[in-house]
């Protein structure tokens, strides 16, 4: 799921990805979880919104709402 979602944003135009690896730093891993409230990779910011999985990223996508937040 983290690949294709990183091959989607790629398609779309995104050429800086910062990836935080919570499987090797348990501490990223509570954060993420508390700002999230999920546990699951990836977890996927565009700016400071929480899009959230990969499933969440290409719903968004097929609905239009990808692209406008990725230029705003």
């Amino acid at each position: 799921y983290c690949i294709r979602a990183k091959h989607i944003l790629k398609a779309k135009g995104v050429t800086q990805i910062e990836e935080i690896r919570v499987d090797e730093n348990p501490a990223a891993r509570d954060h993420m979880m508390q700002i999230t409230g999920r546990r699951t990779v990836p977890q996927i910011f565009i700016g400071d919104k929480h899009i959230g999985g990969c499933d969440d990223l290409v719903a968004l996508d097929s609905a239009g709402g990808l692209v406008p937040l990725l230029a705003a």
